[in-house]
Parts: structure tokens; C-alpha cells; sequence
């Protein structure tokens, strides 16, 4: 079997141990599945994580535990010749949502997020095709700035339910679902070209992804004001002269279109790399775009080049965090008194550990009370929650904890949560404007970003904030 993904990690796994049974076929990959030992632990619904699917249904056969138990099955010939196809392995990957709960909270760290993905990848190898829905998805990052000038049409969507019920016919698209909305200006169209900040400032990176770009600008924005208010010299990553602006590869990825994914790696890599050997920290926003610097790279190849990124990789919250226990963080942050804030933590966010850097930057707002909401994945995951076979379990996993807090909530608490994704369920499902961790240091400032620079939900979500915000 030629896998898509490198395994290599996973070369040595098992060796001599009598228990590990590992597949007859798929190598190292194989060797990847037979981390999971059947301890189970996905099979629970106490706090953590994992496993969305399994809290939902409280059925086995959605936790990560099948799904391990059912590929090494696969990979040890039990479903055909061609068990990628097969009902069995499509069956028990089809409610996974990436989470990386599993990688983090498994005794064993089984990484079934990127199991799915070669899964996937051997699916649409072996069928010599890869559906509409998932390329026009996997696509987004190209297809970004086309959806800011076609917003009229999104709308149109959105007003009109045969519309929306005809388009989740051809497409496989939730009619019950609303679709993001696209800026009418990126971010990085008017961003600078140059370093900005202090002369003598600490130099930094800012990895503006695709939604701070394209989607919520103001987000960007709101990064770029908080770190030159704090003093430092901002680089704001590109790709070489002329080339679209950088993409992770994340919706690639998630898709199972790994040589995609691995070319939009490549052109990170080349911009990164050399802001990474000279040791410059190298600051994300999204959580699912930033990790896969420090995660997901190793797989599609970069190795040493990942390493040194990997090093300088840091989420907005993380590096603030950092500079502040290091005391060379000069924020000048207004008190917000007696604003309440629900925070709510992306997936990979938790897997990661970063939510102690969440909280200990919000910590920093004098005035500000924050309450973490304890909650599984929020259901959305990505793409999982506008395909329309899935839009049911994704708004269940939301009731389960995220949602009906919200709603609790009066109307002044702000709403915090890092990831899009998250954002975009929260307004579905609980019809509140979530406030990405910068918008909300960028308000503390005393510098809302103006009206003009923002899609029509960037505005709703200044206007939802409290009046002192």
C-alpha cells in the first residue's frame, strides 16, 4: 500500500510487543491505527473532548476506538481488495470531526484526525474521483475572493428557501445552514508590504490565514493594532512577488486532497523559513491553520524545515502569554469594568493546550470577567457542519453544552472564541456575534476597527459588544 501522508513516525511502533497487533498490510500507517489498544477512553462523555461523535449518539460505533478497530480490519484485508471503497471504514470515519481530542486525551495519543485524512486520500484514489462538494470545499482558500464579490448572491440564498433546499440538492450543502460571508476587501490588499512598528522594536511575523483575510478582516486587523500597540516590528508574511496569498492547506487537507495540501505547505514553508532561522516568533490566528505548523507538517513531508517553524509557531494568545511571564510586555490596556465574557475554546485549541494562554491574556484586561465554557467541540468543525448529511449531529453537538450556554447569557456578555468555524456555529445556533481573543484586546485599546474596513458581520459584532467595549 502507498500511503499519502508520511508515517515515518510511526516506523518503529511495535516492535517486539507481543500486544500491538498491528495490520497486515499499510506499514506504518498501519502501525499508526494499532496505537489504539481498546482502552476506550473515547467512550465517555465526562469533561475534555473527545469524542464529539460518541457524546452525541452514545453509540461505539462512533468513537474513535471503531474507528481504529475498524482500519486496521481494513488494512488486514477484511473488507476486499479495496476496503477504501467499502461501506465499513466509510461508515465508521463518516462522524469524525478532526477534533484531535483523541491525540490529546488517549493514553495512547491516537491521531485519528489524520488517520481520516489517508483514509480519505486512499478513498479518492481508489475511485479516481473526488465528489464536487468536497473540491468546491477543499478549494475555498482560491474561491475566497470570488465569495466577497458574490455576497449579493449569498444573501439571495439566504432569503430564498427553494434557493437554499435547490442548491443543497445539486451540492449536498445544509439548506438549514448559513454560508460565511466574504469581505469586500481582504485584509491583505491594503496591509502593509513593508515591516511596521517600532524601528527597534522586537521583530515579529504575522501569519494572516485565510479567514482573518478574506472573511473577517477586522480580526487582522485587530492583531496587527494589538502588536504595534505593544511595540513591536510587524513582517506580515507573503508568499513570493505576484503569487495569492498563503494558505495552510488545512481545507485541503480535511478534504483528503493531500498533494493539494502539500503545495500550499510548500509555499508557507518557503515564506516561513527564513523568518524561522532567524528565530522571529511567528504569530497565527486560527487555531486549525496555525497548529498545522506545529502538527500536521510532519506529515505532508517538511520535516527539519517543520522543526524550525514548529519552534517559532505560536498563537496570537501564546505569544502574548509568553512575552508577559518573560516581562517584555508593554500592552497598555484599558480597564473594561464590569464587562462578562464566555469564552469558548476551538478543538485544537484544547488538543494543544493553549486555552492556559487564552486565559491568562484575557486575565491581563483590567476589569474584564471571563468564564470558560466547558464544552466538547462546538459541531461545526470546519466543513462537517454545512454538509447536509451531517447538519443534525453538528447543532447536536452544540446543544450539548455550547449553545444553551449562550443563550443563558444576557445580551452584554461578549461572546469569545478564536476559531471561525466556532464563530459561524455560535451565530447559527445561538444567534450571538463570537468576538475573536484580538478584537477584544483591540477594543481595550480604544481602537474599534472602522466600519468601512469590515464585512457586514465584523460590523454586527462591534455593534453587539457592551458601550464601553
Amino acid at each position: 500500500m502507498e500511503t499519502q501522508l508520511d508515517w515515518s513516525a510511526y516506523d518503529s511502533y511495535g516492535a517486539g510487543d507481543a500486544y500491538a497487533a498491528l495490520p497486515a498490510e499499510g506499514g506504518a500507517y498501519g502501525k499508526a491505527a494499532a496505537v489504539c489498544i481498546g482502552n476506550r477512553q473515547c467512550q465517555r462523555s465526562e469533561k475534555g473532548v473527545m469524542c464529539p461523535s460518541f457524546r452525541v449518539t452514545q453509540d461505539t460505533a462512533h468513537s474513535t476506538q471503531h474507528r481504529a478497530a475498524t482500519l486496521k480490519a481494513a488494512l488486514n484485508g477484511e473488507y476486499g481488495p479495496k476496503p477504501f471503497l467499502g461501506p465499513e471504514l466509510q461508515a465508521a470515519m463518516d462522524l469524525c470531526v478532526s477534533c484531535k481530542g483523541c491525540k490529546r486525551e488517549c493514553p495512547n495519543g491516537v491521531d485519528m484526525a489524520l488517520l481520516r485524512v489517508e483514509a480519505l486520500a486512499q478513498r479518492w484514489s481508489q475511485s479516481g474521483r473526488v465528489p464536487l462538494r468536497e473540491r468546491l470545499l477543499a478549494n475555498l482558500p482560491r474561491l475566497a475572493p470570488w465569495l466577497g464579490r458574490l455576497g449579493w448572491l449569498l444573501r439571495l440564498r439566504e432569503r430564498l428557501p427553494l434557493l437554499a433546499r435547490l442548491l443543497e440538492r445539486g451540492l449536498g450543502i445544509s439548506a438549514q445552514r448559513s454560508l460565511p460571508q466574504g469581505a469586500k476587501r481582504s485584509f491583505l490588499s491594503h496591509a502593509p508590504q513593508q515591516a511596521v512598528g517600532t524601528e527597534d522594536g522586537r521583530e515579529v511575523v504575522l501569519l494572516v490565514d485565510t479567514f482573518s483575510n478574506h472573511f473577517e478582516p477586522a480580526t487582522a486587523q485587530a492583531a496587527l493594532d494589538v502588536l504595534l500597540a505593544a511595540g513591536y516590528r510587524v513582517h506580515i508574511a507573503r508568499p513570493a512577488s505576484g503569487q495569492r496569498p498563503l494558505c495552510c492547506g488545512r481545507t485541503y487537507l480535511s478534504n483528503g486532497l493531500v498533494e493539494q495540501a502539500r503545495a500550499e505547505a510548500k509555499r508557507v514553508v518557503e515564506a516561513l523559513e527564513p523568518y524561522a532561522e532567524r528565530g522571529l516568533p511567528i504569530i497565527g490566528l486560527e487555531p486549525s491553520c496555525l497548529l498545522m505548523l506545529r502538527d500536521e507538517y510532519y506529515a505532508l513531508g517538511f520535516g527539519e524545515q517543520t522543526a524550525k517553524i514548529a519552534k517559532s509557531a505560536l498563537l496570537l494568545e501564546e505569544f502574548l502569554a509568553k512575552e508577559h511571564d518573560g516581562k517584555r510586555l508593554n500592552l497598555p490596556l484599558q480597564p473594561l469594568p464590569g464587562v462578562q465574557a464566555l469564552v469558548h475554546g476551538h478543538c485544537h485549541q484544547k488538543a494543544f493546550g493553549a486555552m492556559k494562554a487564552m486565559r491568562k491574556v484575557l486575565g491581563l484586561v483590567p476589569g474584564l470577567q471571563t468564564e470558560l465554557i466547558e464544552s466538547s467541540c462546538c459541531g461545526m468543525a470546519g466543513s462537517f457542519g454545512l454538509e447536509s448529511e451531517h447538519y443534525d449531529v453538528s447543532m447536536q453537538m452544540g446543544e450539548l453544552a455550547l449553545l444553551p450556554k449562550l443563550r443563558e447569557a444576557d445580551l452584554q456578555t461578549l461572546v469569545i472564541a478564536n476559531g471561525t468555524s466556532c464563530r459561524h456555529q455560535i451565530r447559527d445556533g445561538a444567534q450571538r456575534e463570537g468576538l475573536h481573543l484580538a478584537r477584544v484586546l483591540q477594543a481595550a485599546l480604544g481602537k474599534p476597527a472602522p466600519a468601512d474596513e469590515t464585512s457586514e458581520s465584523d460590523s454586527v459584532e462591534v455593534k453587539e459588544a457592551p458601550a464601553e467595549v
